[in-house]
């Protein structure tokens, strides 16, 4: 019995020419076969790379180079220094999905002139317990959580479903793979972020030079990101997605300078 063809699969291997990338993922064409390397490896001897099976991807997309769980495969942190060869179109499939799960079928479904993308109200909408209160945010609030946790930094997907006020993500700064729908790390932050909304507020005085130091320590933890918090607890203040909501939140309020007088 023949395989059932893909369209979805056709049609992503019609745009690989000679070689494709993909997130953090190089395809390259050698004749009916296809392989696959870490981007930073592009110009590496083949020799140089350890060899793995189509199989022994999603292991590798498991953990970070230094073993950390990565909680979202499309996050910039795959590990490099490794290849692997897919033997034809379907064994292409198996290793892409391996890697970025529902990759290929996101991206056939975004070619659509009219890509199925949800908007965050009508996500959220739907939500119920625990989640219920990320639609108590306001469209403010809701893209300052939406530019921290979808930060290039933390996301390798292009955003294309929508935030009241906030244009999708731009396709040059992003990767082929399109994000549809809000993931499950930023349902967490929302709702994070909405219980810290609801927290009786302190009033801090700061100066610009002070702004200007926390805005230069917050850019500094972000910058090393295996010394803090794990990426999926925003629980813990030092989570990066919360340390860059800090940024988004310091960056958008009104400076109003004031003067301090001798007595």
């Amino acid at each position: 019995m023949s395989a059932i063809a893909n369209p979805a699969l056709k049609v992503f291997v019609a745009q690989i020419g000679d070689e494709l990338l993909l997130a953090q993922v190089l395809i390259r064409r050698a004749g009916a076969t296809f392989e696959l390397r870490h981007v930073a490896d592009r110009d590496r001897a083949s020799e140089e790379l350890r060899e793995l099976k189509v199989a022994d991807l999603r292991g590798l997309a498991q953990f970070t180079a230094s073993g950390a769980f990565r909680p979202l495969k499309s996050e910039p942190n795959l590990q490099n220094g490794w290849r692997s060869t897919a033997g034809g179109e379907a064994e292409l499939e198996s290793a892409l999905n391996r890697l970025y799960p529902g990759a290929i079928a996101d991206w056939f479904a975004a070619q659509s002139p009219e890509p199925p993308a949800t908007n965050y109200r009508e996500f959220t909408n739907r939500q119920t317990g625990m989640y219920r209160i990320t639609t108590m945010l306001s469209d403010a609030e809701t893209a300052q959580v939406t530019r921290a946790c979808c930060h290039k930094n933390f996301c390798l997907k292009r955003r294309l479903w929508t935030v009241n006020g906030l244009a999708s993500d731009a396709a040059e700064e992003k990767s082929l793979i399109p994000c549809l729908e809000p993931c499950a790390l930023l349902l967490e932050l929302a709702r994070k972020a909405m219980r810290i909304e609801q927290e009786e507020k302190m009033e801090l005085e700061l100066s610009p030079g002070e702004t200007a130091t926390l805005m230069a320590a917050l850019q500094i933890a972000l910058a090393q990101p295996a010394s803090i918090a794990r990426e999926a607890d925003v629980d813990q203040p030092a989570n990066p997605r919360r340390l860059q909501l800090l940024l988004e939140k310091l960056a958008a309020l009104p400076i109003r300078l004031t003067v301090r007088t001798e007595e």
